[in-house]
């Protein structure tokens, strides 16, 4: 038997990096979901990080449990067959909005930091997230999780930097951006968070949860995972709680770097060119893997990547805040299903696998 040798922090880090993207470290995500309710806003970050290490400990344990080669055996079981069958359709063509929203978002930094055509940006994440998909499950968790600590890094320092020097005002909710019927409250934005970006994250984390050393290393990584996404959500909250005059731009926190100096501008765009590849990578291989078995067959999935990039490279040209604005939070409410079912397992208990 293959050993699995996995650890908490990589597993932790893998988790962090499959959420962290382009909406999250742009600031859009807690634009859209938290900062526009000002002060329950930040309760519903907090709800958030904890749903985030309830949910992902379930999906890996899963994982592991089941041997999972994708997300579909984890939502055969958890949902049945006939609803699983309709949560898989559901993920399958959200994994791919993700991988367009991804590419979508590197368009628009390079556009407002370099002052580039949104192409170049599109094109440069389409390329380099196939070439890494292709390599497999193994060289998806590498990548991922070797560039988390920077990418945490950068968010926490630039975020701190910022509120010290420009107070939060989270009295009341942003105002100047524009209404959004899918998101009418702050606790069903907080639920719809998770559920889009557990969505999301589940193609890789039932296969992470299998590669993980054993079942401690999975409950840790979920606790340590879903406390440094909370943390992350909550740097950028109070960041933007202290400019909302960045509002209305499409990268809202590199408007806010500028303000530190022309270089740290520059850094944290690199960054989050580093953040917007790790949610890529996880949503092209879930798709993907889905389709075909990424190890044993690789021409055929090679051919598929290709297609599938150029797809999605083509329904980038939508824009990226269009798809934060109304794909995330209408997958989440379709989500929202899977986690009730998730949390039906969890209670009925593991025994029977």
């Amino acid at each position: 038997m293959k050993k699995r040798n996995v650890s908490t922090l990589k597993v932790a880090a893998t988790y962090i990096g499959t959420v962290v993207g382009a909406g999250f470290a742009t600031g859009q995500e807690v634009l859209q979901f938290f900062n526009r309710f000002g002060a329950m806003g930040l309760v519903g970050i907090i709800l958030a990080s904890y749903m985030f290490i309830l949910f992902g400990y379930i999906i890996m344990d899963l994982g592991k449990r089941l041997n999972s080669r994708s997300h579909e055996e984890i939502i055969k079981y958890s949902a049945g067959n006939t609803l699983g069958s309709l949560i898989d359709i559901m993920i399958t063509f959200f994994l791919f909005g993700s991988f367009t929203a991804m590419i979508a978002g590197t368009g628009a930094l390079i556009n407002q930091q370099f002052n580039l055509p949104h192409a170049i940006g599109n094109i440069f994440m389409t390329l380099l997230t196939g070439l890494t998909v292709a390599t497999g499950i193994n060289g998806v968790i590498n990548s991922i999780s070797y560039v988390v600590p920077f990418l945490l890094t950068a968010v926490i320092g630039t975020s701190l930097y910022s509120f010290i020097h420009t107070p939060p005002v989270i009295t009341a909710p942003v105002t100047n951006i524009s209404k959004n019927l899918l998101l009418n409250n702050w606790l069903m934005a907080a639920i719809l968070y998770v559920s889009y970006n557990i969505i999301i994250s589940i193609a890789v984390l039932g296969p992470l949860g299998r590669e993980a050393k054993d079942y401690k290393s999975i409950r840790k990584g979920a606790i340590l995972g879903g406390t440094g996404l909370g943390l992350g959500a909550a740097m950028i909250y109070l960041s933007l709680s202290g400019n909302i005059a960045v509002a209305n731009l499409e990268v809202p926190m590199i408007a806010i770097a500028s303000q530190l100096s022309p270089k740290v501008q520059t850094a944290y765009a690199l960054v989050l060119v580093a953040e917007v590849y790790t949610t890529a990578v996880g949503s092209l291989y879930g798709f993907t893997s889905r389709i075909t078995d990424i190890q044993k067959k690789p021409f055929r999935s090679k051919l598929l990547i290709t297609i599938i990039s150029i797809a999605a490279l083509l329904a980038s040209q939508f824009g990226f805040s269009n798809i934060v604005k109304y794909l995330y939070p209408a997958v989440g409410y379709g989500g929202i299903i899977m986690l009730i079912c998730l949390i039906y397992i969890k209670k009925k208990g593991f025994d029977k696998l």
